[in-house]
């Protein structure tokens, strides 16, 4: 296999979330080098990067392995997510494109369709779509960049059960972009509050020792009207 330097750091940070490369491994230079048809060079760099973002550790007399985060480490993601989802909703009710909209209603468009489908690896996949988006709406793109590091530290970690009323879920995303549409960022801040308190009680962590339900993240929270139009 051979990819571009550039994305050598992505793909290693990819095999990790897989599974390719286990917790605590060894990652040494020269076999990664192999593995990627790169040099040694852009996997060193690419090393430092994901130690910087929590993946990798360097450990003494072994170089760099792949990190072994706790249950509390893994606790602490979801609570952040839990703050800052709801923060990137606010600010995309104020700073969202038309282009964003766009993207965002087509999504929602097609969850729905195939929510009522009963399709759920392809709901996976657009519901990681919809959160992407909605975080690059924000306009920001330090908070769109730390969403997407929690994410992939998110999967890494646990294991994601599909919520029990998919065509639900897809009504409650559907109510969020009314509200990003509107420019109304109190609401669409609450109802991204509700929708990721909701599904945080879905994970369960993956590695051994960690099969409990994951500790509901506890945020303040008010009543949220979901009646409405739904695109």
């Amino acid at each position: 296999m051979s990819i571009p330097a550039h994305s050598v750091c992505t793909a290693i940070r990819d095999d990790i979330v897989a599974g390719v490369h286990e917790r605590g491994g060894r990652l040494t230079e020269e076999v990664l080098a192999r593995r990627y048809g790169v040099s040694r060079v852009p996997v060193r760099e690419a090393l430092r990067t994901l130690e910087a973002e929590g993946f990798v550790v360097t450990r003494r007399h072994a170089g760099a392995c792949v990190a072994e985060p706790t249950e509390q480490e893994g606790a602490d993601l979801l609570e952040m997510r839990a703050l800052l989802e709801p923060l990137g909703a606010a600010r995309a009710a104020q700073r969202r494109t038309e282009a964003h909209l766009k993207v965002l209603r087509g999504l929602v468009r097609l969850g729905q369709e195939r929510a009522r489908r009963g399709n759920s690896e392809d709901l996976r996949a657009l519901g990681g779509w919809f959160h992407e988006t909605l975080a690059q709406a924000s306009g920001s793109p330090s908070l769109a960049s730390a969403l997407t590091q929690l994410r992939h530290k998110i999967t890494w970690m646990y294991a994601v059960a599909a919520p029990p009323s998919p065509v639900d879920s897809w009504a409650e995303h559907g109510a969020i972009v009314d509200a990003v549409a509107r420019g109304d960022g109190e609401r669409a801040r609450a109802l991204t509050a509700l929708h990721t308190e909701r599904a945080t009680v879905a994970h369960r962590l993956r590695f051994p020792g960690g099969e409990s339900r994951a500790d509901r993240v506890r945020t303040s929270q008010h009543a949220v009207n979901m009646s409405g139009p739904r695109h």
